[in-house]
């Protein structure tokens, strides 16, 4: 089967689950709207729409390792929608955080009703993650694996909250070393994907070495991804990523394209203003462009693909959802959005 094959099989699973755990509770309409709304099923006005969703990336993979292994998608089902929850309330509270007004091609949720019921709307979706991830032991999975599967996502968000310290306290800094630019990703983006590809192989029933195996990929994975996501955000199509390319220079992150172009004086100067407008934003793109930072991004991208790569051919694994993950991994590095 192709990874678009399982992605149709998949994908209809996971929305039903995320729809039943963000369902309406008597009188509280408004607040689990803005959780539907924030997932593209209401408008602002909480009225049915069909808004762009997210790619899913993270729940997929994680009931893709579980198949590789052998084992039921039923077992992983309630951990694929904790991750994907626990993903859109770092999104929602990244906005606030951020500032930012679109995402997906929609208001951010706060920029709709506020910074207040943005940060309870992402609270309540943190916490709807854990009980969703409850329902492992009723699904057939051991209490001891239920309740390791719980620990590790517990570790997971803390490590994501330290990836977004690192990455607001860059801002305010006028160099940030490589090695600290890549624990930051490691953590803010790398170690959700490492999660959902290690406890879907380990509810699935696989042993810790092949599970292990599974994590780094999703490490390594997830290293590429950001890497491809910094491209994304100097070079990208705002049509297609549903997000302004001038948001990350206004708000003068480090990117890897930025480190990599930092010894310019001039970028140095530009990053060094208080505030930043679009004029700015163009000098830094072209600056950037002559240095060669976006062919830097893109090998550092590859490399960590090549890497993802290699644990999965030290799984020894053969199966047919584990060839979709190998398809999944070099869409990864092709994608435009």
């Amino acid at each position: 089967m192709s990874i678009e094959a399982y992605m149709d099989r998949y994908l209809p699973l996971i929305e039903q689950e995320l729809r039943d755990a963000l369902s309406d509770r008597a009188g509280l309409a408004g607040y689990y709207g803005m959780m539907r709304y924030h997932m593209g099923w209401l408008d602002a006005h909480l009225e049915p729409v069909q808004a762009p969703q997210g790619k899913r990336l993270r729940p997929v993979l994680c009931l893709l390792t579980c198949e590789a292994v052998g084992g039921s998608l039923d077992h992983a089902l309630p951990a694929a929608t904790a991750i994907e929850l626990v993903h859109n309330f770092s999104l929602i509270h990244d906005d606030i955080e951020d500032q930012g007004l679109t995402r997906r091609h929609r208001q951010t949720v706060w920029s709709v009703w506020g910074s207040a019921q943005g940060i309870n709307c992402g609270d309540g979706m943190y916490t709807t993650a854990y009980l969703k991830l409850g329902e492992l032991s009723d699904r057939g999975v051991l209490p001891v694996r239920a309740l390791h599967a719980q620990q590790v996502l517990c570790e997971t968000c803390l490590t994501l909250t330290e990836g977004q310290y690192l990455d607001m306290s860059f801002e305010e800094q006028g160099r940030v070393s490589l090695e600290t630019y890549l624990r930051m990703i490691s953590c803010k983006s790398a170690a959700l994907i490492a999660c959902s590809a290690y406890l879907g192989a380990y509810l699935g029933g696989g042993d810790e070495r092949v599970a292990g195996l599974y994590r780094d990929f999703g490490e390594n994975m997830g290293l590429a991804f950001q890497v491809i996501d910094d491209l994304l955000g100097i070079w990208g199509t705002e049509d297609v990523t549903g997000k302004s390319t001038s948001t990350d220079i206004l708000s003068r992150k480090k990117t890897l394209p930025v480190l990599y172009g930092m010894d310019d004086a001039t970028l140095q100067a530009i990053y060094a203003q208080e505030n930043l407008d679009e004029d700015d934003v163009q000098r830094v793109v072209r600056i950037l462009e002559t240095c060669g930072a976006r062919d830097y991004a893109e090998s550092v991208a590859r490399e960590y693909s090549e890497r993802a790569v290699r644990c999965l051919q030290e799984t020894g694994i053969q199966s047919s959802a584990h060839g979709a993950i190998k398809e999944l991994t070099d869409w990864l590095l092709r994608r435009t959005s």
